[in-house]
């Protein structure tokens, strides 16, 4: 089979050009944002956001709104709470991530059973249905996908400053608290968008496994970024790819595909084949 016919599908079905455009735009996003999360110790945050999403999303189908948009509001009033959780009382960020992914998830099993059950639109939540992206679906998600890189090109060098040491950019006036909320509530929307691509159960290892990946192999932090993004985008090219020829979920082999890559580095590093740059 030679590449023509690999990528012939993607020239001439606009099913799989919106989910190509969506799912990479969203890999990106997923990857940026999860170098910060898995260096602060925040890797479960991805978790716990989605649990709390599912709950909006068994809302906007109960009463027949935008499910997507639903989850987001639900998913950032998660996020500003769990920042205020960490910020204001005496319990752990992963504490509040805790309660929040608990508590979603058991609200939208609720909601859900009483719209009678899990119909086949919350199973395209829960496991991902980027085939399926409708072109509104794609406009939102690569438009929230750049706001969540503008906003993160914007606020980079403070980002990076705390992330690195909390306590040195306290000291030096850089409002910590306020920034914690902001890359919550960014964590929050990519969440959601990443739903689409690998669905509810699976959108953390999107966030988590591209920056592990790149963090292997990297250097220094703007190369994890580099490898990280790769990682991700390589990801969802490859894993539509397979998803249509091999007629399996594209989600599993999006994040197959991803841990495969983390998992040859890992081996590579361990074995000293292959040194950081």
């Amino acid at each position: 089979m030679s590449f023509l016919t690999l990528i012939d599908p993607f020239i001439r079905y606009g099913f799989l050009q919106r989910a190509l455009l969506a799912g990479l735009f969203i890999a990106v996003a997923c990857a940026v944002l999860g170098v910060f999360l898995v260096l602060r110790g925040e890797s479960m945050i991805g978790h716990g956001l989605a649990h709390t999403a599912f709950a909006g999303v068994a809302l906007g189908l109960l009463l027949d709104m935008f499910p997507l948009g639903i989850a987001l509001a639900v998913a950032i009033m998660a996020a500003l709470l769990i920042s205020r959780i960490k910020e204001g009382s005496g319990l752990s960020g992963d504490t509040g991530i805790a309660i929040f992914s608990s508590v979603g998830f058991a609200l939208g099993i609720v909601i859900a059973s009483l719209a009678r059950g899990f119909n086949v639109d919350l199973f395209a939540y829960l496991f991902g249905e980027i085939l399926a992206i409708s072109p509104l679906e794609v406009w939102l998600s690569v438009s929230l996908a750049l706001v969540v890189l503008m906003t993160i090109f914007l606020f980079y060098s403070r980002l990076v400053y705390m992330t690195f040491d909390r306590e040195s950019a306290r000291a030096s006036g850089i409002r910590v608290d306020r920034l914690d909320a902001l890359l919550t509530v960014l964590t929050a929307v990519t969440v959601v968008l990443g739903m689409k691509v690998v669905g509810i159960i699976l959108v953390s290892a999107l966030v988590v496994l591209p920056a592990a990946a790149g963090l292997q192999v990297a250097s220094n932090f703007k190369k994890a970024l580099m490898f990280a993004v790769l990682n991700a985008t390589m990801s969802v090219g490859l894993g539509l790819l397979l998803s249509y020829h091999l007629d399996i979920p594209a989600s599993g082999a999006v994040v197959l595909l991803s841990f495969l890559f983390f998992g040859i580095l890992f081996v590579l590093r361990k074995a000293r084949i292959f040194r950081s740059f």
